[in-house]
Formats: structure tokens, sequence, C-alpha cells
């Protein structure tokens, strides 16, 4: 291996970042950097860029996005939050545990963490502030369980897993196990996410009730109510049954994801339109606006990633990579530990699309080649990569979350901390036992 293509390909980027570069900038430099050192013919990048776009299931990127802006804009988010603040009662961090359940129903149709952070936080850390918490602790609970937007299915960053996946080349001894990487599909991905997902939503639960035990907050003043929670669900039935059309018709085998997005955008405006009628044509043109901005975004970054990706590939750099962390260690437990270490650690200061894209190549082989399924790999992989968003300095739902309740970044990413070692805890067990993730896709016949 040309230690030389190393050093041209990662100085290059790195000195980019150093500088403030936008990550596409700095992926896009590189790549042509190196290709110039190559020799190769910098029209490559363009061949690249426009074969990164050419995959069926990278459709159902802007379709997701989509739909999510539009129930957003039909109140089905809002309803969802309803229905998971009447599940609140007067227990131990009833609100607080109603705010994390309702990361979960917006995860469902989000697939995004920031946005379910916004949506969700908008109506819980005012309604926790008003019930005598501190605004800083339900801060601090509703940027953590944001993080599971990207956790449970429908997922924007397992779409970018599976495309970055595909036509990568895996050991003889690999593809007699597993089947070729080709074989990493999104529906299964998404039907792996359920169970995880749920549990890293136990393990905030769990965090939630020790510390407002401790703290003194004893949830809702409103009685724990079979009434008030059925007129919940029936005043949210339509938006319930939301994920449940989208993720059903994805596990029952009726729609591929691509096809579900596309299910879910009409869904929604019937919704929007003919029963709740809260969309108008003014809401319906914003969420194409954020549609378009968001989706070209993402778009600029997987040209360049994946150029980056493809160079990184021909040169054989995972494949040394795997090699040489293979030479210091065989054991799939300590490959796990340095996989998991370096994905926080990369989780702090990069973001979780351009990460996949650029890391997939690189670990992928690695896992392979110590008996990883690469299913379970990438549940692992967008787990961990889930918790930047609350690790400083990037922590883009602290952020958004410093924004509604006014208090300042650091404080609130102090009172998270706790959350984080819940949700690293609930990953090593993820990563400890594959059916956690396996078992649902094998059940379902996957």
């Amino acid at each position: 291996m040309d230690t030389a293509i190393i050093q041209v390909l990662f100085g290059t980027l790195a000195i980019l970042l150093l500088i403030g570069a936008p990550i596409s900038v700095g992926l896009g430099v590189s790549a042509l950097a190196t290709m110039w050192y190559l020799g190769d013919n910098p029209i490559k990048m363009v061949q690249m860029a426009w074969s990164s776009v050419g995959s069926f299931p990278l459709m159902a990127l802007p379709s997701f996005i989509l739909a999510g802006a539009l129930m957003e804009a039909a109140g089905i988010s809002r309803r969802l939050i309803t229905v998971a603040e009447s599940l609140a009662g007067p227990f131990t961090g009833g609100i607080s545990a109603a705010t994390i359940i309702a990361c979960v129903f917006f995860g469902a149709i989000s697939g995004s963490g920031p946005a379910t952070t916004a949506a969700v936080g908008m109506l819980m850390i005012p309604a926790m502030a008003r019930a005598g918490y501190a605004k800083s602790y339900g801060a601090a609970v509703t940027a953590s369980a944001g993080g599971l937007g990207i956790v449970i299915p429908p997922s924007i960053p397992m779409v970018i897993f599976g495309i970055s996946a595909m036509g990568l080349q895996a050991p003889p001894e690999a593809i007699e196990k597993f089947g070729p990487f080709q074989t990493v599909s999104i529906s299964k991905l998404f039907i792996a996410g359920f169970l995880p997902g749920f549990l890293m939503a136990f393990a905030l639960l769990v965090a939630n009730y020790f510390r407002a035990r401790r703290a003194g907050y004893w949830g809702g003043t409103e009685p724990l109510s079979a009434r008030r929670i059925g007129l919940a669900f029936y005043q949210g039935f339509w938006s319930v049954l939301a994920p449940l059309v989208i993720l059903g018709g994805i596990y029952a085998g009726f729609f591929t994801p691509t096809e579900a997005a596309i299910v879910a955008i009409f869904y929604t405006l019937f919704v929007g339109i003919v029963i709740y009628r809260e969309i108008d044509l003014r809401a319906i043109f914003n969420a194409l606006e954020a549609t378009t901005w968001l989706t070209g975004r993402v778009l600029l970054v997987l040209f360049t990633a994946t150029i980056f990706g493809r160079i990184l590939v021909e040169n054989q750099i995972p494949a040394h990579l795997a090699d040489g962390l293979l030479s210091l260690t065989t054991s799939k437990v300590a490959i796990w530990a340095i996989i998991i270490a370096f994905l926080l650690i990369v989780g702090m200061f990069m973001e979780t699309l351009a990460a996949i894209m650029i890391l997939v190549p690189v670990m992928l082989p690695v896992a392979y080649s110590v008996g990883i399924d690469p299913i379970h790999f990438g549940i692992v992989m967008i787990c961990t990569l889930s918790v930047g968003f609350i690790t400083p300095p990037l922590g883009e739902n602290l952020f958004i979350a410093s924004g509604i309740s006014k208090l300042d970044y650091e404080v609130i990413a102090a009172r998270a901390i706790p959350f984080m070692l819940a949700l690293a805890a609930a990953i090593a067990l993820i990563a400890a036992f594959p059916p956690i993730a396996l078992w649902l896709p094998r059940a379902l016949g996957y």
C-alpha cells in the first residue's frame, strides 16, 4: 500500500476540516487531490457522483424527509405527543418519561434526531417546566431522547448505511457465511432497528426514573386515567396509525422502504387535508422547500463521500486497515470495544450521515473479518452515532434544546451525561447480544 495516498487523502481532509471547510468540500477536495496524485482523470469524479444517486433506495431519502415535514404541518406529530403525555400519570418522572415515549413515536415518522428534538421539545420542555422540573433537566432528557429518531425505523441513516454498503467486496469466507455485501437490505435494517431502539428508550426511562426520584419530580398532577388515555388515542387515531401503516407495510412485505416513503406522503396528505384539515397549499410549499434544502445538503455530502469511499476501496485501504487491526487482536469483544469507542469519538465531531458514508467502506470489512453480521454492525454503528447528538462540541440536539429552553449549551450537556452513560450501556448490550438486532428479521423470514 502506498502510504503517500493515505497522507494526501487524509492529510488534505484534516487540513480543510481544521480551517473550517464544510465536510462536503473537505471530502471532495481531498478526493480530487488524491486523484491528481494518482494521475486519474478528474472527470471520473463526475461519473462517480452521477452513479451515487442512481440507486432506487436513495429515493427514500427525500420522500421520508418530505413525509416528516408534512406530518408536522398536518398536526400528526402534535397528536402523537398528546398520546404520550396521557400516559405520564402521577408516576416518578412521569412527564419526562412521556417525553421519551413521544420521541419514540415521532422517531417512527421523522427518521431524524434534530427534527425529533425540535418537534417534541417545543411542547414538552415548557410542559416539564410548568410541572416543576428544572428546565435544564427537561432540555437534557429531550435532547437525549431525540437521538432515538435515527434508531427507531424508518431511519434516514439506515437508508444511507444500506446505500454505502452496496458494491463493497467482502472476504470469501465472509461471503460464504453472510452472503455478499449487496444483501445489506434497507428493509432488513429497518426491522433490525426496532428492538434496539426500544432497548435504548428503556435505558433512558430507567435513567430518568432514578434521576427524577432523586430530584423529587413526581409526575403530573392528573391521575392516570383510562378515559384520558382513551380520549387521546381516539383524537390521535389517524396519527398513531401513521407509523403502523409505514412500518407494518414494510415488515409485512407489502412495499419496500422507498415505496413506504411514498405511501407515507400520500397518507399524510389525506389525513392532513381530509380528516384534520390543517394542511393548506402554503404548508405544502413550506414542506417542499424544507425538503429541497435538506435533501440537497445531504446529496452534496453523499456525492463527495461516495468518491472518497471509492478511492479508499480501489486502493485497498480498508483491507490493509483490517489486516493491521487484526494483527493486534482477533478478539471480537476487543474489536467491538475499539469500534464503539471510535464511533463515540467520531460522533462528537462529525455529522452522522457524513460519518456513515466515510466510515462504512473502512469499518465494514473489519467487522466481516471477525464474523460480525453486517446488519448487526449497521445497527450498532447507527445506535452509537446517535449518542453524538448530545456530545459536545457538535451535539446538534443540544443546540436545538438550548434554543428552545433559552439555556446555555454547556448546562444542558452537563445534565445529559447520565443519559449518555445509559445509552452507552444499551449499546454495549446490543453489541454483546446479536439476537437483540437479528432475532426479529429472522423471525419474519428476512
